[in-house]
């Protein structure tokens, strides 16, 4: 998924992280975070994927057609 995150969408940086614990809700799940172009370096790492620093807002329509570009960058699958 990375990957396709990386040719959609061109990041500065791409984050991974695996969240979850075997002691609250046993279960493993991935983000891939692209950062924005252009983000301030003081403004990269934690502060970038902390919510309360802000989201870039997306439309439904925008939200699906990311998803066909990403899909289109999996190969359709």
């Amino acid at each position: 998924m990375a990957p396709a995150v990386e040719a959609v969408f061109r990041p500065e940086r791409t984050y991974l992280l695996s969240l979850g614990s075997a002691q609250g809700n046993a279960h493993l799940h991935w983000h891939v975070a692209g950062l924005p172009p252009g983000t301030p370096y003081r403004q990269q790492q934690f502060h970038a994927l902390m919510t309360e620093n802000g989201v870039l807002p997306v439309t439904r329509e925008e939200t699906a057609a990311l998803g066909a570009r990403l899909r289109a960058a999996l190969g359709g699958r």
